[in-house]
């Protein structure tokens, strides 16, 4: 899978997304802090991961900044986009299941490397819920 990596500094976990996701396999393109030609405020890096996914550039991203939040409503003005803020495994298990989200926000603050680990795993384990009413509510987002 091509996943787009935005950061706004390389504290915390930002490089160890990066690397993780290769070390998994992945081919990763990085933005923000984690691109030497690029702007690293968070709004920039997140719209620019953000509209990686939009345009088909990447399948997924993660991006990423001091509390995640920032970082998670700057890609979320990108139309199409439904990241999420995960803190732990079972938000991000629920994101892919219930929202379909396709882009994964974390904080460079709270999330260790182990906690890091669990949420990759859960988040590219995840599948979208097939359910009638979870489909509903995806598809219901394009009309907000």
């Amino acid at each position: 899978m091509r996943i787009s990596v935005a950061a706004d500094s390389t504290d915390g976990v930002a490089e160890r997304v990066v690397s993780e996701l290769r070390r998994r396999g992945h081919e990763v393109v990085t933005h923000g802090a984690l691109s030497e030609e690029e702007r690293d405020d968070w709004a920039w890096a997140s719209e620019l991961a953000a509209r990686d996914v939009r345009e088909g550039r990447a399948d997924q991203a993660v991006v990423c900044c001091w509390t995640g939040t920032g970082a998670s409503i700057a890609a979320n003005k990108v139309p199409g986009i439904r990241a999420a803020l995960c803190v732990d495994a079972y938000t991000a298990d629920g994101a892919r299941k219930w929202n379909d989200a396709n882009v994964l926000a974390l904080s460079l603050r709270l999330t260790s490397e182990v906690v890091l680990d669990e949420i990759l795993d859960a988040w590219l384990a995840g599948r979208p819920s097939a359910d009638s009413a979870d489909v509903a509510n995806i598809s219901h987002l394009d009309e907000i």
